[in-house]
C-alpha cells in the first residue's frame, strides 16, 4: 500500500467516527491572538474555547509562538471527543522573525534557487514557532502600481511568476511536508485579484477568458504541478460571481480540470462578504453558494459552524460535498504528520535554538544583494573605498523599521540593519548623516494608514546646507514599509511628502547624486532618471537591508537584479505592461489616429527585465535550429560575452511572438530566462529548447493549441533590447 493510500484509509476511518457537528468543525477556522486581516477582530473569544472543545474548530490562524499554539492544540487534542489537531496558519509571506525581501524585490532577483532558499529558511524558523500552514504565495499577475499588494507576487509576467511559484511551494514544504522544518503551503488568490480595477484593493475585476487562461492561470497551474497542498480565494468577483462563490474556478478549474487534491480555505471573512457583494441576503445564504462552489474551510466569517448544519437537515445541501471538503482538510493534516505528533511543531527548546540562526540571515543578505537592481549609472558607482567625503541623506536611510515590509511575520519592531548602518561599516571614507525632510513623523503600523508630513521646508534647507561640501550624497528616498501591501492603493506613484523637494533642491547644490529607492512598488523615477548620475531600486530588503545595499553601492556585490514589474514615465500610462497585444493601427508619423498618448511616450522608463551591472554583456551569434517538424523541438543558441573589466551575472531572457495566430498575440511573451554568470571577457552559449509548452496558447475555452505559423524570437538582457530572427513551425 502506498503512502497516499494509507492516508486516505486513515482519512476514511476517521470520517467513519465523526457527527456532522465535527465534519463541519473541520471546516471552521478562527483568528487566534494576533493583528487583524479584517474587519472583524476579537481575541480567543470563550466562544471559540468552547467550539475547540467541542471539535468544532479545524484551524487557527495568528496563533504562534509555542505557548500559545500548544494552548490551543492542547484543547483540541486533548479535550474534544475525537482529539483531531489544529492546522496553524499564518502569513509567513517572505519571513517570520528574519525578515528577506519583499515577494516582489526577490523576484528581482530571477534567482530560482535562491528564492526556494529564502522560503525554506523562513518555514523552518516559522514552524519552530508552531507554525504549519503559510498563508504564501501569492501568485497573482497584477499590472497597475497602484495595486498595493504588488509587493507581495513576482510581478506582471506569467511565466516568470510561475517558476518563482514552483520556487517558493518548493521552498516551504520541501521534500518531505511530514518535517518539523517544513509547513505547508497556500496559492491565493484564486483569481485574477491582481486585476483590480484601478489598483484599488477589493474592487471589482473584469478580464477576459483569453486573459484568465493565458496571464491569469498559469501561475495557479505552476503551484499546483508543484504539490502545493492549499489554495486560497480571492475577494474580488469574475464575471459577476465573487470568487468564493465561484463554481467555475473552484469545482470546475482547480479540483475538475486541474484535479486538485488538497483543500481550498477562504481568505478572510470572504464567505460573510458575500452580502457586500449582493449575491448573498443571509449567512445561510452565504454559507450555501460558497460550499456549493468549493470553498473547503470558511476563515473567520463563521458562516460555515453556524450554518451548514441547517442547510444539511434541509436538504439544500448534500452531506456529500461536506464529506468532500473534510476528506482534503483532514489529509493535509496526515501528511504533515499532526496525527502522529499533535505537538511536533510545539518544542520549546527548538524556538529557542533555532529562531534567528546565523544561515537565516546568511541566506536574507544574500537574496537582499540579489534583489537590487541597478537602473542607472553614469560612472558614479561603484563608490570608491577611501579619500571620500560622503554624505547620507534621508529619513529612511536610517530606519531600521521601514525596511521590513509591511508583511514582516513576527519580526521585532526596528530589527533591520539600515543603510546608514550598513555603510558605516565602510571606515576608509568619511561618512556623516542628515534626515532632511521629516516624512513619517509617527510611528507606522500594520493596520492603520500611515501619516505622512506633506511639507517641510526647514528639512529641505537642513538637507541643502549639508550636501555642499560633500563628495557624493546618498539620498535614500522612497515609501514606508506600511505603505504598500494590503489596503495599501496610491493614486500617485511619487515621492510621498517633501522628498521629491528635497531630492531636486539638494541636486542644485550637489549633482553626485546616489538615489537609493525603497519602495514596495514601482514609482515614477522620470526627473531622477534625467537628471542623476545613479538610480538604484533596493525596495523594501528586509533584516539585512543596509548590510546589502553598502555592498551593492561599494561594489562588493555587482548588482544583477531585473525588473520583475515595468516602471512608468507617468502613473497616467498604468495600468503598464511589456506584453501587451498589437493594435489595428501602426505607428503613424504625421497624424494622431494610432494608440498612443499626446503628452507621453508610450514606452516605460524602465521596461520588463531591465538592470544594469558594473560591467557590460553583449548579445550575437543567434542561432535556431527549428527540429520541429521531427521532434516537436525548435533550439535557439545565443552567445553572450562579458566585455567588461568585472565579474558579473546577467539574466539571458527568451521572449517570442506568435506573429499570426487565431487569438490575437503579444508582441513578445517571456518563454525562456537563464541566469549566467560570466568572468571579464568570457563568453558562453547559452541553449533554450523550446516545446509546445512554450510555443502554444490557450483558446477562449480553455483549451491549449499550438498552430503552425511565423513566429519572432527575440534574445536580450531585457524585454526591449534585443535581437531577434523568425522561424516557422
Amino acid at each position: 500500500m502506498t503512502v497516499a493510500s494509507t492516508i486516505d484509509h486513515k482519512v476514511d476511518s476517521l470520517m467513519s467516527l465523526m457527527t456532522l457537528d465535527e465534519k463541519i468543525g473541520q471546516m471552521n477556522q478562527y483568528n487566534g491572538f494576533w493583528d487583524i486581516t479584517g474587519p472583524k477582530q476579537d481575541k480567543l473569544s470563550q466562544e471559540k474555547i468552547t467550539h475547540l472543545r467541542q471539535g468544532l474548530v479545524g484551524s487557527m490562524l495568528n496563533v504562534t509562538g509555542v505557548d500559545e499554539v500548544t494552548y490551543v492544540q492542547k484543547i483540541a487534542v486533548e479535550e474534544s471527543r475525537l482529539g483531531i489537531p489544529l492546522i496553524i496558519g499564518f502569513d509567513v509571506i517572505h519571513g517570520f522573525k528574519t525578515i528577506s525581501p519583499i515577494p516582489l524585490a526577490e523576484s528581482a532577483s530571477w534567482d530560482l534557487k535562491a528564492i526556494q532558499h529564502s522560503a525554506a529558511m523562513a518555514a523552518e524558523e516559522a514552524a519552530a514557532h508552531g507554525i504549519n500552514w503559510t498563508f504564501a504565495p501569492m501568485v497573482d499577475i497584477y499590472r497597475d502600481a497602484r495595486w498595493g499588494r504588488v509587493m507581495e507576487g513576482a510581478g506582471e509576467d506569467p511565466y516568470l511568476g510561475s517558476k518563482i511559484a514552483r520556487a517558493r511551494v518548493k521552498g516551504f514544504q520541501g521534500e518531505d511536508l511530514s518535517s518539523p522544518r517544513t509547513i505547508a503551503a497556500c496559492a491565493k488568490h484564486f483569481a485574477a485579484y491582481g486585476f483590480a480595477e484601478a489598483g484599488k484593493e477589493y474592487n471589482t475585476v473584469d478580464v477576459g477568458t483569453s486573459t484568465l487562461y493565458n496571464i491569469v492561470f498559469p501561475p495557479f497551474k505552476a503551484a499546483k504541478d508543484a504539490g502545493v497542498k492549499t489554495f486560497m480565494n480571492s475577494f474580488n468577483e469574475i464575471n459577476g460571481i465573487p470568487a468564493t462563490a465561484s463554481g467555475f474556478l473552484q469545482r470546475d478549474i482547480l479540483k475538475s480540470a486541474w484535479d486538485f487534491d488538497g483543500f481550498i480555505v477562504s481568505d478572510w471573512d470572504s464567505i460573510g462578504e458575500l452580502h457586500e457583494h449582493g449575491v448573498a441576503e443571509t449567512d445561510t445564504e452565504a454559507a450555501l453558494l460558497a460550499l456549493n462552489a468549493g470553498s473547503d474551510m470558511d476563515m473567520e466569517s463563521g458562516c460555515y459552524v453556524n450554518e451548514l448544519k441547517t442547510l444539511v437537515e434541509s436538504g439544500a445541501v448534500q452531506e456529500a460535498l461536506i464529506d468532500d471538503a473534510v476528506k482534503r482538510i483532514l489529509k493535509v493534516k496526515f501528511e504533515l504528520g499532526l496525527f502522529e505528533d499533535p505537538y511536533k511543531y510545539c518544542s520549546i527548546e527548538r524556538q529557542h535554538i533555532v529562531t534567528g540562526q546565523p544561515k537565516f540571515h546568511d541566506a536574507a543578505l544574500d537574496i537582499a544583494k540579489k534583489s537590487i537592481v541597478l537602473l542607472k549609472n553614469d560612472g558614479i558607482l561603484p563608490l570608491k573605498k577611501s579619500g571620500l567625503k560622503v554624505g547620507l541623506i534621508g529619513q529612511l536611510a536610517a530606519d531600521k523599521d521601514s525596511p521590513l515590509g509591511g508583511w514582516r511575520g513576527k519580526a521585532d519592531y526596528n530589527s533591520a540593519i539600515s543603510v546608514y548602518e550598513g555603510l558605516k561599516k565602510y571606515t576608509g571614507n568619511s561618512l556623516s548623516y542628515e534626515k532632511g525632510v521629516d516624512v513619517f513623523p509617527e510611528i507606522a503600523s500594520f493596520v492603520k494608514e500611515v501619516k505622512v508630513n506633506p511639507k517641510d521646508p526647514a528639512g529641505i534647507k537642513k538637507a541643502v546646507d549639508f550636501a555642499k561640501n560633500k563628495d557624493v550624497v546618498i539620498m535614500v528616498l522612497g515609501e514606508h514599509g506600511f505603505q504598500s501591501g494590503e489596503g495599501r492603493s496610491r493614486t500617485s506613484l511619487d515621492f510621498p511628502g517633501d522628498q521629491q523637494a528635497m531630492l531636486e533642491a539638494v541636486y542644485e547644490a550637489n549633482k553626485n547624486i546616489v538615489l537609493v529607492v525603497n519602495s514596495g512598488r514601482p514609482l515614477v523615477l522620470s526627473w531622477a532618471d534625467k537628471n542623476l548620475p545613479a538610480v538604484v531600486q533596493a525596495w523594501q530588503l528586509g533584516t539585512q537591508s543596509g548590510n546589502a545595499i553598502a555592498s551593492v553601492l561599494y561594489g562588493d556585490y555587482n548588482p544583477s537584479g531585473k525588473l520583475p514589474m515595468s516602471f512608468p514615465r507617468a502613473v497616467g500610462q498604468l495600468p503598464l505592461y511589456y506584453n501587451y497585444k498589437p493594435t489595428g493601427r501602426g505607428v503613424m508619423e504625421e497624424a494622431v489616429f494610432w494608440s498612443h498618448y499626446i503628452d507621453e511616450d508610450n514606452t516605460p522608463l524602465y521596461p520588463f527585465g531591465y538592470g544594469l551591472s558594473y560591467t557590460n554583456f553583449n548579445y550575437q551569434d543567434l542561432v535556431v535550429v527549428n527540429n520541429y517538424k521531427e521532434d516537436r523541438e525548435v533550439i535557439i543558441k545565443i552567445s553572450v560575452t562579458n566585455s567588461g573589466k568585472l565579474e558579473g551575472k546577467e539574466v539571458v531572457q527568451l521572449y517570442l511572438h506568435d506573429k499570426y495566430a487565431s487569438i490575437t498575440q503579444p508582441l513578445r511573451k517571456l518563454k525562456g530566462f537563464e541566469l549566467v554568470q560570466l568572468s571579464p571577457g568570457e563568453t558562453k552559449q547559452i541553449e533554450f529548447v523550446l516545446t509546445d509548452h512554450e510555443l502554444g496558447f490557450y483558446d477562449n475555452s480553455g483549451a491549449f493549441l499550438v498552430e503552425e505559423g511565423e513566429f519572432d524570437v527575440h534574445l536580450g538582457g531585457n524585454s526591449k533590447q534585443t535581437i531577434k530572427k523568425a522561424f516557422r513551425i
